[in-house]
């Protein structure tokens, strides 16, 4: 086989393979195997049809056809192969010449991945936000706990945003109580927004006894599809918080006063923040080498997956949606070559014992046991994107090493005091 690449753009490459016939021999046995089992010729038995009555009955050009079918794959991988062509999405063929007995000539256009010039990491700078430890945050922590240790007591007044209601539920379109629609004596937190949308505002001003009907989006029904929800108050109830005092401390925690509490805070807040200035120079290198390096997209691959997204939607037509959508495929798919590019360049590879560790971390993400989430993304056919995902953040966090890190107020933060002790959780997943 004689293959020859020529490149039609940063993107994009043609490729021309020349195949002798002597290679193909073993296709057109296996072309003529698979047309015997599905010919009925008087005399034979199925799949025991000779070559020459295949010819005669068929059609030597049927079976040439299936064999140059199955070969093209194989032939067009090893032609890329050849030229290290890093090859995206799917390839566009077309049959040039065969001469029976003598030799195929086909040629090849796919999308390719761009050549990507990596800059000198040691020569980057970010710079991250200074680890502020406020008294508000310290003291948001320490109510946090109080509410923990509160308690409800009923109250004879209208609700207020804060207030814990009891009350019954019944959602219906167009007058017909939506399946699974009716909940009763269901305990909520007024402003929590954690139910249905308009339901906070819904329940501010209510009383015990008092009923409602509002109109609102339900969960589950379609985006121009509105429902009324009735609201049955049953009972107002208003939390109390312990004293923040020393005898909190002692009744809350293993500390005898206060300022022992809040100064075990502050220093847990401060580690937090230390790890988020981790994550956040993870996310300005990858913002900065997205931004000053020049990576190519193929146009075919953006819009194959915007219409795919759009038709999942129904929202074909919609040009300012579809504007938006392509500028995030464009995002995505630059930055998987950028990293990619990393990966390749700095030669990182991913153990068995570091997947494991990612997929405790999603699946403990999406309530899920580690191996029942794995076997949903193995039913799913996403294993590959998940050790991608993980090769990735990989190879950014190993060159993130040789980047300069700096505060706000011009400390130099050494980025291997914030990784984890052992048993330590990580800093958070990029989105």
């Amino acid at each position: 086989m004689k293959s020859t690449v020529e490149t039609l753009s940063a993107t994009r490459v043609r490729l021309e393979v020349e195949v002798p016939y002597a290679e193909l021999t073993n296709h057109v046995a296996a072309a003529y195997k698979k047309v015997a089992t599905q010919v009925n010729i008087p005399g034979f038995r199925k799949g025991k049809v000779p070559a020459a009555m295949i010819d005669q009955r068929v059609g030597r050009g049927t079976v040439i056809d299936e064999a140059i079918n199955t070969a093209l794959p194989e032939f067009y991988g090893k032609a890329a192969r050849e030229h290290d062509v890093l090859v995206v999405g799917r390839p566009t063929v077309d049959v040039k010449e065969f001469v029976d007995n003598d030799k195929l000539i086909f040629t090849v256009e796919v999308n390719v991945r761009p050549e990507v010039t990596l800059p000198d990491f040691s020569k980057i700078t970010v710079t991250v936000d200074d680890v502020v430890v406020a008294d508000t945050d310290i003291n948001e922590q320490v109510d946090e706990l109080r509410a923990r240790f509160g308690t409800l007591n009923t109250v004879e007044r209208a609700t207020q945003s804060g207030d814990f209601v009891t009350i019954d539920l019944t959602a219906r379109i167009d007058g017909a109580e939506v399946d699974g629609g009716k909940a009763n004596e269901i305990s909520y937190e007024v402003g929590s927004n954690r139910m249905i949308d308009g339901l906070d505002e819904a329940l501010v001003g209510m009383s015990a006894g008092d009923n409602k009907t509002f109109t609102t989006q339900l969960v589950g029904q379609k985006d121009d599809e509105k429902g009324d929800v009735e609201i049955g108050v049953k009972a107002v109830k208003e939390r109390e918080l312990p004293a923040a005092d020393d005898a909190f401390a002692k009744l809350a925690s293993e500390f005898d006063t206060l300022a022992e509490l809040k100064e075990n805070i502050a220093e847990r807040l401060s580690r937090v923040k230390k790890m988020e200035q981790g994550a956040q120079a993870r996310d300005l290198l990858l913002e900065k080498l997205l931004a000053d390096l020049d990576i190519p997209v193929p146009d075919e691959i953006v819009l194959e997956e915007v219409n795919e997204h759009l038709a999942g939607e129904s929202r074909m037509e919609d040009a300012e949606h579809r504007a938006e959508v392509d500028g995030q495929v464009r995002a995505s798919i630059k930055s998987d070559f950028l990293l990619d590019a990393i990966v390749k360049v700095e030669e990182v590879q991913v153990s068995e014992i570091e997947l494991t560790e990612y997929l405790i971390r999603m699946s403990q993400r999406y309530g899920m046991g580690p191996e029942q989430f794995a076997q949903e993304l193995q039913k799913a056919g996403q294993i590959s994107q998940v050790v991608a995902e993980v090769t990735r953040a990989k190879a950014l966090a190993s060159v993130l090493g040789r980047v300069s890190v700096v505060d706000k107020s011009g400390q130099v933060i050494d980025l291997e005091a914030l990784r984890p002790a052992q048993g330590q959780p990580a800093a958070p997943e990029a989105e």
